[in-house]
């Protein structure tokens, strides 16, 4: 009699471990360093964050909504625990504020330089961009007790901008731990904006260095 032939026994197929997911700002910034903003799909930030990419589509509507939640981030960042001097200048509550931020920025730096990059090539992004910055100069701002209420709100909000953006050439390229290159380009430019106070038309109510960078570009 034929001996039957054993039937196989069905291979034993080991679980893949579901991954943890992961901060999808994070892992879009780390993206973003190898490869720009621009060329970056949905789809790979979603593989990055480790979540599928419906997940991602309930979260974000699209990338400038990431964008979006970085600038938030660097926002709550700056001002969490934030305790100025009162009685200090409003220069020096000023550089205080936009070092905190750029403080915040050190961990996505790489990816921030190359968004920077693409917003050079790409007009929608530079404008989205710039949007995200003055609503974040607001913040920083009235973090530093400056407000942006009165006629003049909107125009200390770009005067800053103007400001902050000087410091942020030398930051590009500064690699010392301390940011020295950045307070020094920082100090600068605020410097150089509270010595224009003079030159401006309400110069009797105590302008501060963004009331004078509104009116001359830093």
């Amino acid at each position: 009699m034929a001996r039957q032939p054993k039937a196989k026994r069905p291979t034993k197929r080991t679980a893949s471990r579901p991954r943890s997911p992961r901060d999808v700002v994070d892992a879009a910034f780390e993206l973003a360093a190898a490869k720009g903003w621009r060329a970056l799909t949905l789809a790979e930030i979603a593989e990055a964050a480790h979540i599928d990419l419906a997940e991602l589509r309930r979260r974000y509507g699209c990338k400038t909504a990431i964008l979006c939640e970085f600038s938030k981030r660097l926002d709550a960042k700056t001002l969490d625990g934030l305790a100025l001097d009162p009685e200090a200048s409003v220069r020096d509550r000023l550089f205080e504020v936009l070092m905190r931020r750029f403080d915040a920025l050190a961990p996505y730096k790489p990816g921030f330089l190359r968004l920077i990059e693409d917003c050079r090539r790409d007009p929608v992004l530079l404008v989205a961009s710039g949007l995200m910055l003055n609503r974040s100069m607001g913040w920083m701002l009235e973090g530093a007790q400056a407000g942006i209420g009165g006629p003049f709100g909107r125009l200390k909000v770009k005067g800053l901008m103007a400001i902050y953006l000087s410091a942020l050439r030398a930051w590009r390229s500064d690699e010392s731990p301390d940011l020295g290159s950045t307070m020094a380009a920082l100090d600068k430019a605020l410097m150089r904006a509270e010595k224009l106070v003079a030159l401006c038309p309400w110069r009797g109510r105590r302008a501060s260095p963004v009331d004078a960078a509104m009116q001359h570009n830093v």
